[in-house]
Protein backbone atom coordinates (compact mmCIF):
# COMPACT_ATOMS: atom_id res chain seq x y z
CA UNK A 1 0.00 0.00 0.00
CA UNK A 2 1.27 3.05 -1.02
CA UNK A 3 1.91 5.87 1.97
CA UNK A 4 0.89 9.75 2.09
CA UNK A 5 4.47 11.27 1.82
CA UNK A 6 3.70 14.13 4.94
CA UNK A 7 5.88 17.42 5.37
CA UNK A 8 6.59 19.45 9.01
CA UNK A 9 7.63 22.73 8.86
CA UNK A 10 8.94 23.71 12.05
CA UNK A 11 9.60 20.70 13.65
CA UNK A 12 12.16 21.26 16.79
CA UNK A 13 9.39 23.02 18.57
CA UNK A 14 6.63 21.18 20.67
CA UNK A 15 4.03 21.05 18.41
CA UNK A 16 5.91 19.54 15.50
CA UNK A 17 7.75 16.99 17.78
CA UNK A 18 4.21 15.84 18.98
CA UNK A 19 3.38 15.67 15.26
CA UNK A 20 6.20 13.73 14.36
CA UNK A 21 5.57 11.55 17.67
CA UNK A 22 2.00 10.72 16.56
CA UNK A 23 2.80 10.04 12.92
CA UNK A 24 5.29 7.49 13.30
CA UNK A 25 2.80 5.17 14.68
CA UNK A 26 0.68 6.25 11.74
CA UNK A 27 -0.02 3.14 9.49
CA UNK A 28 -0.94 5.19 6.05
CA UNK A 29 1.67 8.03 6.38
CA UNK A 30 5.68 8.49 5.89
CA UNK A 31 7.16 11.08 6.91
CA UNK A 32 9.43 12.85 4.29
CA UNK A 33 10.96 15.53 5.80
CA UNK A 34 10.86 18.19 9.23
CA UNK A 35 12.67 21.89 8.72
CA UNK A 36 14.51 23.92 11.40
CA UNK A 37 16.47 26.47 9.68
CA UNK A 38 18.38 27.22 13.31
CA UNK A 39 19.61 22.72 13.46
CA UNK A 40 19.55 22.35 9.91
CA UNK A 41 21.48 19.17 9.34
CA UNK A 42 21.12 17.72 12.92
CA UNK A 43 19.19 14.85 13.91
CA UNK A 44 16.09 14.88 14.94
CA UNK A 45 16.52 12.66 17.76
CA UNK A 46 18.59 15.30 19.65
CA UNK A 47 16.06 17.60 19.66
CA UNK A 48 12.97 14.64 20.34
CA UNK A 49 14.79 12.33 22.34
CA UNK A 50 11.23 9.95 22.97
CA UNK A 51 11.92 9.43 19.27
CA UNK A 52 15.25 7.61 19.60
CA UNK A 53 15.43 4.83 17.15
CA UNK A 54 11.82 5.25 15.68
CA UNK A 55 12.71 8.06 13.36
CA UNK A 56 16.08 9.05 11.45
CA UNK A 57 15.62 11.62 9.58
CA UNK A 58 18.03 15.36 10.08
CA UNK A 59 16.07 18.78 9.71
CA UNK A 60 16.43 19.87 6.97
CA UNK A 61 15.83 23.76 5.49
CA UNK A 62 12.68 24.95 4.01
CA UNK A 63 14.90 26.19 1.03
CA UNK A 64 16.06 22.80 0.69
CA UNK A 65 13.41 21.48 -0.05
CA UNK A 66 12.11 20.53 -3.83
CA UNK A 67 10.09 17.91 -4.09
CA UNK A 68 6.46 18.23 -3.31
CA UNK A 69 4.33 15.85 -0.68
CA UNK A 70 0.55 14.99 0.00
CA UNK A 71 0.45 16.52 3.20
CA UNK A 72 1.77 19.89 4.88
CA UNK A 73 1.90 20.21 8.48
CA UNK A 74 2.71 24.23 9.54
CA UNK A 75 3.93 24.47 12.81
CA UNK A 76 5.75 27.58 13.17
CA UNK A 77 4.45 30.81 15.66
CA UNK A 78 2.16 33.21 15.07
CA UNK A 79 2.20 35.36 12.34
CA UNK A 80 5.04 33.63 10.30
CA UNK A 81 3.10 30.96 8.06
CA UNK A 82 1.25 33.74 6.60
CA UNK A 83 4.11 35.39 5.09
CA UNK A 84 5.32 32.01 3.30
CA UNK A 85 1.79 30.09 2.30
CA UNK A 86 2.51 30.43 -1.71
CA UNK A 87 5.83 28.28 -1.17
CA UNK A 88 3.95 26.27 0.98
CA UNK A 89 0.98 25.74 -1.29
CA UNK A 90 3.32 24.96 -3.93
CA UNK A 91 5.05 22.26 -1.85
CA UNK A 92 1.73 20.59 -0.59
CA UNK A 93 -1.61 19.52 -2.24
CA UNK A 94 -3.26 19.42 1.13
CA UNK A 95 -2.13 22.03 4.20
CA UNK A 96 -3.11 21.94 8.08
CA UNK A 97 -1.51 24.58 9.94
CA UNK A 98 -1.18 24.47 13.26
CA UNK A 99 -0.96 27.87 14.02
CA UNK A 100 -2.93 31.00 14.42
CA UNK A 101 -2.67 32.36 11.15
CA UNK A 102 -5.63 31.13 8.97
CA UNK A 103 -8.03 30.25 11.83
CA UNK A 104 -10.04 33.93 11.94
CA UNK A 105 -12.21 34.79 8.70
CA UNK A 106 -11.76 38.76 9.01
CA UNK A 107 -8.08 40.01 9.21
CA UNK A 108 -9.87 43.37 11.04
CA UNK A 109 -10.58 40.50 14.09
CA UNK A 110 -6.84 39.54 13.25
CA UNK A 111 -5.56 42.94 13.52
CA UNK A 112 -7.17 43.70 16.82
CA UNK A 113 -6.41 40.37 18.78
CA UNK A 114 -2.71 40.24 16.74
CA UNK A 115 -1.88 43.33 16.41
CA UNK A 116 0.30 42.89 13.52
CA UNK A 117 -1.09 43.36 9.69
CA UNK A 118 -2.17 40.33 8.35
CA UNK A 119 0.00 40.17 5.18
CA UNK A 120 -2.05 37.40 3.21
CA UNK A 121 -6.07 38.15 4.15
CA UNK A 122 -7.12 36.56 0.44
CA UNK A 123 -6.36 32.99 1.81
CA UNK A 124 -8.15 33.16 5.58
CA UNK A 125 -11.80 32.16 3.29
CA UNK A 126 -9.84 29.42 1.79
CA UNK A 127 -8.78 27.76 5.45
CA UNK A 128 -11.42 25.49 7.33
CA UNK A 129 -11.24 25.84 10.96
CA UNK A 130 -10.23 22.62 12.02
CA UNK A 131 -12.36 21.60 14.65
CA UNK A 132 -13.48 17.75 13.60
CA UNK A 133 -17.04 17.42 15.70
CA UNK A 134 -18.43 20.34 14.82
CA UNK A 135 -16.53 21.27 11.20
CA UNK A 136 -16.62 17.84 10.33
CA UNK A 137 -18.17 18.25 6.60
CA UNK A 138 -16.28 21.57 5.40
CA UNK A 139 -13.46 19.77 6.98
CA UNK A 140 -13.96 16.82 4.41
CA UNK A 141 -13.91 18.98 1.43
CA UNK A 142 -10.93 20.99 2.04
CA UNK A 143 -7.44 21.07 1.13
CA UNK A 144 -6.28 23.72 3.41
CA UNK A 145 -7.51 23.66 7.54
CA UNK A 146 -6.82 25.76 10.38
CA UNK A 147 -6.10 24.10 13.39
CA UNK A 148 -7.87 25.78 16.57
CA UNK A 149 -6.00 27.19 19.31
CA UNK A 150 -5.99 24.60 22.63
CA UNK A 151 -7.87 27.10 24.80
CA UNK A 152 -10.70 27.54 22.11
CA UNK A 153 -10.77 24.03 21.53
CA UNK A 154 -11.66 22.93 24.98
CA UNK A 155 -13.83 25.96 25.44
CA UNK A 156 -16.49 25.60 21.88
CA UNK A 157 -16.42 21.55 22.65
CA UNK A 158 -17.75 22.02 26.10
CA UNK A 159 -19.99 24.83 25.26
CA UNK A 160 -21.26 24.51 21.71
CA UNK A 161 -24.49 22.16 22.34
CA UNK A 162 -25.80 24.39 25.17
CA UNK A 163 -25.44 27.21 22.73
CA UNK A 164 -27.22 25.32 19.79
CA UNK A 165 -30.00 24.19 21.77
CA UNK A 166 -30.12 27.90 23.56
CA UNK A 167 -30.12 27.14 26.70
CA UNK A 168 -27.85 29.50 27.83
CA UNK A 169 -28.10 33.15 27.92
CA UNK A 170 -25.27 34.61 25.89
CA UNK A 171 -23.82 36.89 28.36
CA UNK A 172 -22.41 36.25 30.57
CA UNK A 173 -19.95 33.23 29.69
CA UNK A 174 -17.12 33.62 31.84
CA UNK A 175 -14.60 31.05 30.88
CA UNK A 176 -11.76 30.18 33.68
CA UNK A 177 -8.71 28.21 32.32
CA UNK A 178 -5.81 27.12 34.27
CA UNK A 179 -3.04 26.84 31.82
CA UNK A 180 0.36 24.80 31.46
CA UNK A 181 3.60 25.71 30.95
CA UNK A 182 3.95 24.11 27.26
CA UNK A 183 1.38 26.49 26.03
CA UNK A 184 4.22 29.29 26.22
CA UNK A 185 5.96 26.89 23.83
CA UNK A 186 9.78 26.35 23.40
CA UNK A 187 11.21 29.59 23.58
CA UNK A 188 12.60 30.76 26.84
CA UNK A 189 11.64 34.06 29.05
CA UNK A 190 11.59 34.86 32.65
CA UNK A 191 8.05 33.70 33.23
CA UNK A 192 9.18 29.77 31.71
CA UNK A 193 12.49 29.78 33.69
CA UNK A 194 12.06 27.03 36.39
CA UNK A 195 12.14 29.15 39.32
CA UNK A 196 9.55 31.47 38.72
CA UNK A 197 7.59 29.09 36.79
CA UNK A 198 7.32 26.19 39.20
CA UNK A 199 4.61 25.83 41.69
CA UNK A 200 2.98 28.47 40.40
CA UNK A 201 -1.11 29.51 40.70
CA UNK A 202 -0.10 32.99 38.37
CA UNK A 203 -3.02 34.62 36.56
CA UNK A 204 -0.93 35.89 33.66
CA UNK A 205 -3.79 37.20 31.48
CA UNK A 206 -6.95 38.38 33.29
CA UNK A 207 -8.27 39.03 30.58
CA UNK A 208 -7.72 39.95 26.45
CA UNK A 209 -7.17 36.30 25.60
CA UNK A 210 -6.42 36.21 22.03
CA UNK A 211 -8.72 32.65 21.41
CA UNK A 212 -11.84 34.73 22.40
CA UNK A 213 -11.88 35.92 18.95
CA UNK A 214 -12.02 32.32 17.80
CA UNK A 215 -14.51 31.25 20.30
CA UNK A 216 -17.28 34.12 19.86
CA UNK A 217 -16.06 33.82 15.55
CA UNK A 218 -17.50 30.32 15.42
CA UNK A 219 -20.62 30.77 18.35
CA UNK A 220 -21.87 33.74 16.47
CA UNK A 221 -22.73 31.74 13.52
CA UNK A 222 -25.53 30.16 15.78
CA UNK A 223 -26.36 33.22 18.09
CA UNK A 224 -24.91 36.78 17.45
CA UNK A 225 -25.35 37.82 20.79
CA UNK A 226 -22.81 35.62 22.05
CA UNK A 227 -19.86 37.23 24.18
CA UNK A 228 -17.21 35.31 26.22
CA UNK A 229 -14.96 36.38 28.41
CA UNK A 230 -11.82 34.75 29.34
CA UNK A 231 -9.05 34.93 32.27
CA UNK A 232 -6.35 32.60 32.07
CA UNK A 233 -4.56 31.51 35.20
CA UNK A 234 -0.51 29.37 34.75
CA UNK A 235 -0.52 26.25 36.79
CA UNK A 236 2.38 24.23 37.85
CA UNK A 237 1.97 21.26 34.80
CA UNK A 238 3.38 20.90 31.88
CA UNK A 239 0.50 19.35 29.66
CA UNK A 240 -3.11 20.34 29.62
CA UNK A 241 -6.02 23.15 29.99
CA UNK A 242 -8.50 22.87 32.34
CA UNK A 243 -11.20 25.08 31.99
CA UNK A 244 -14.25 26.53 34.45
CA UNK A 245 -17.07 27.76 32.48
CA UNK A 246 -19.50 30.03 34.22
CA UNK A 247 -22.68 30.63 31.88
CA UNK A 248 -26.34 30.98 33.32
CA UNK A 249 -29.11 29.10 32.10
CA UNK A 250 -32.46 30.76 30.10
CA UNK A 251 -35.13 28.75 32.35
CA UNK A 252 -34.97 26.30 35.39
CA UNK A 253 -33.96 22.73 33.62
CA UNK A 254 -33.02 19.47 34.81
CA UNK A 255 -29.69 17.75 34.61
CA UNK A 256 -31.02 14.91 32.41
CA UNK A 257 -31.55 18.01 29.68
CA UNK A 258 -28.04 18.96 30.19
CA UNK A 259 -26.77 15.21 29.48
CA UNK A 260 -29.33 14.79 26.69
CA UNK A 261 -28.09 18.15 24.88
CA UNK A 262 -24.24 16.70 24.95
CA UNK A 263 -25.69 13.39 24.05
CA UNK A 264 -27.52 15.08 20.84
CA UNK A 265 -24.66 16.26 19.35
CA UNK A 266 -21.28 14.12 20.78
CA UNK A 267 -23.42 10.35 20.89
CA UNK A 268 -21.01 8.73 18.54
CA UNK A 269 -18.02 11.20 18.70
CA UNK A 270 -14.89 9.27 19.84
CA UNK A 271 -12.97 11.45 21.28
CA UNK A 272 -15.90 12.94 23.47
CA UNK A 273 -16.51 12.02 26.87
CA UNK A 274 -19.04 13.09 29.39
CA UNK A 275 -17.35 12.70 32.93
CA UNK A 276 -19.83 13.14 35.97
CA UNK A 277 -19.47 10.95 38.81
CA UNK A 278 -20.87 10.84 42.53
CA UNK A 279 -17.94 9.00 43.56
CA UNK A 280 -14.39 8.62 43.62
CA UNK A 281 -11.61 10.85 43.22
CA UNK A 282 -12.36 11.49 39.03
CA UNK A 283 -15.83 12.62 39.37
CA UNK A 284 -15.17 15.68 36.96
CA UNK A 285 -12.54 16.36 33.52
CA UNK A 286 -9.01 16.71 34.80
CA UNK A 287 -5.79 16.93 32.06
CA UNK A 288 -3.46 14.66 33.90
CA UNK A 289 -5.43 11.46 32.56
CA UNK A 290 -5.07 12.78 29.63
CA UNK A 291 -1.47 13.32 28.95
CA UNK A 292 -0.54 12.15 25.27
CA UNK A 293 -4.30 11.54 24.09
CA UNK A 294 -6.77 13.13 21.89
CA UNK A 295 -9.98 13.15 24.10
CA UNK A 296 -11.55 15.72 25.38
CA UNK A 297 -13.69 15.07 28.58
CA UNK A 298 -16.71 17.41 29.59
CA UNK A 299 -18.55 17.87 33.28
CA UNK A 300 -21.00 19.66 34.28
CA UNK A 301 -22.62 20.85 37.71
CA UNK A 302 -25.90 23.35 38.14
CA UNK A 303 -25.86 26.17 40.87
CA UNK A 304 -30.31 25.80 41.45
CA UNK A 305 -29.33 28.69 43.50
CA UNK A 306 -28.69 30.85 40.85
CA UNK A 307 -29.37 29.15 37.57
CA UNK A 308 -25.80 28.81 37.22
CA UNK A 309 -24.19 26.45 34.58
CA UNK A 310 -20.62 25.56 35.42
CA UNK A 311 -19.12 23.35 32.69
CA UNK A 312 -16.15 21.72 33.09
CA UNK A 313 -13.71 20.54 30.55
CA UNK A 314 -10.10 19.02 30.29
CA UNK A 315 -7.55 18.14 27.17
CA UNK A 316 -4.36 17.23 26.36
CA UNK A 317 -3.16 20.95 24.94
CA UNK A 318 -0.44 19.94 22.67
CA UNK A 319 -2.35 16.71 21.13
CA UNK A 320 -6.08 17.29 21.36
CA UNK A 321 -5.26 21.07 21.23
CA UNK A 322 -3.08 20.84 18.38
CA UNK A 323 -1.29 18.11 17.34
CA UNK A 324 -3.90 15.19 17.76
CA UNK A 325 -6.53 17.60 16.72
CA UNK A 326 -4.14 17.96 12.97
CA UNK A 327 -4.13 14.07 12.45
CA UNK A 328 -7.67 13.83 13.35
CA UNK A 329 -8.24 16.03 10.53
CA UNK A 330 -5.91 14.21 8.36
CA UNK A 331 -7.84 11.73 8.83
CA UNK A 332 -10.66 13.32 7.77
CA UNK A 333 -9.90 14.81 4.86
CA UNK A 334 -8.81 11.06 3.74
CA UNK A 335 -11.95 9.26 4.73
CA UNK A 336 -9.54 7.08 6.95
CA UNK A 337 -11.20 6.05 10.62
CA UNK A 338 -10.55 9.75 12.78
CA UNK A 339 -8.84 7.64 15.36
CA UNK A 340 -6.42 6.20 13.10
CA UNK A 341 -2.59 6.95 14.85
CA UNK A 342 -4.80 8.13 17.77
CA UNK A 343 -5.98 5.62 20.07
CA UNK A 344 -3.19 6.12 23.26
CA UNK A 345 -5.72 5.81 25.89
CA UNK A 346 -3.48 7.54 28.47
CA UNK A 347 -2.10 6.43 31.53
CA UNK A 348 -3.14 6.19 34.82
CA UNK A 349 -1.19 6.09 37.82
CA UNK A 350 1.12 9.07 36.39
Amino acid sequence: MKKLKIGIIGGSGYTGGEVLRILAFHPKVKITYLTSERLKGQKVSQIHPNLRGLIDLDFSSINDIKDKVDVLFICLPNGVSMNYIDKFISLADKIIDCGADFRLEDDKVWLNWYKIPHQRPEYLKKFVYGLPELNRERIKESNYVAIPGCEATVSLLTLYPLVALDLIKPYPIIIDAKMSSSQSGKNFSLATHHPERTHCVRSYLPSGHRHTAEIEMFLSKINKKIRVDISATAIDMVRGILVTIHCFLKKEIKEKDIWLAYRKYYKNEYFIRLVKQKTGIYRYPEPKILWGTNYCDIGFDIDKRSQRLILIGAIDNLVRGTAGQAVQCLNIMYNWPENLGLEFSGLHPI
